[in-house]
């Protein structure tokens, strides 16, 4: 069962959602999205820098999800800035599609991930639904791998549509689609 911080008696199985302080515990996050996205240790090292630099950006905030204290899943994200490098390299992609201004105010999804042995349980849904919901702008913006995958089936389902596809980033080793939703997300 999901239950938020506060909401009801907790039984030791439950996923609890909940703020996170991600640069302190970065290394357990980023072990879990290794796990899910399937990194290794070179790669695993550069998004620790990458992470620990986005958490000091404004409005940046992260969510987790624990079972027991043990981290399962977490999401972070900020309002989007047209001067970061994503921002820099979806850009052109967006433009050709008439989509660019998607990326003013806009709240990112920086990342999600969760745990394969707790995915398929609402873990990522609640995760993105909640970290959303206390956006100020009015839209949120990600970029998923561009192939039919639960992750994108998630996306679709809470109302975000195909931005741009095709988005090569450098060094990643398959394209990425931009996809973007009106806030808040659509519920089921």
């Amino acid at each position: 069962m999901l239950r938020f911080p506060g909401h009801g008696h907790r039984h030791p199985e439950d996923v609890v959602i909940g703020p996170l302080d991600l640069s302190a515990r970065v290394d357990e996050a980023l072990a879990v999205q290794a796990v899910a996205f399937g990194l290794g240790a070179d790669e695993v090292a550069v998004r620790r820098q990458i992470v620990l630099r986005h958490m000091t950006y404004p409005g940046a905030r992260a969510l987790g999800a624990t079972v027991e204290g043990r981290l399962v899943g977490f999401v972070y994200g900020m309002p989007n800035d047209r001067t970061h490098w994503w921002s820099t390299v979806v850009e052109p992609y967006l433009r050709a599609q008439g989509h660019d201004g998607w990326l003013d105010d806009s709240f990112v999804i920086t990342e999600l991930h969760v745990h394969p042995r707790h995915q398929n349980r609402g873990i990522g849904r609640s995760l993105i639904t909640t970290i959303t919901d206390g956006a100020t702008e009015p839209r949120s913006i990600l970029s998923a791998i561009d192939a039919d995958s639960p992750a994108r089936g998630l996306y679709h389902s809470l109302g975000y549509q195909d931005l741009a596809r095709q988005v090569l980033f450098p060094s990643a080793p398959k394209p990425y689609a931009v996809m973007g939703a009106p806030l808040p997300l659509r519920r089921r």
